[in-house]
């Protein structure tokens, strides 16, 4: 599974994992490369075709049109049920 929101399309960020040595200057901190991912999370919508498992990030989900759609105010756009891939 693509870990990419299916809503958003938010994915990993390319970060450095900083160590603050606070000695001499020899002994500098190491800057280690790492991943931030995104936080996401499954989640089912009851649809009037049935059930619908969405990957999303939990930051979408505060979202007023993300609410609307889970309330059944508004249809869940196709461009959502678009599985994510890596692109490659």
């Amino acid at each position: 599974m693509a870990k990419v929101c299916q809503v958003s399309g938010k994915k990993a960020n390319k970060a450095k994992h900083v160590r603050h040595r606070h000695s001499a200057w020899k002994f500098r901190a190491p800057h280690k490369n790492r991943w931030q991912h995104a936080n996401l999370q499954t989640v089912t919508i009851q649809t009037p075709n049935g059930k619908v498992r969405l990957t999303v990030a939990a930051s979408v989900m505060k979202t007023d049109e993300y609410a609307a759609v889970i309330c059944g105010l508004k249809p869940i756009p196709k461009a959502w049920l678009i599985k994510p891939d890596y692109n490659v």
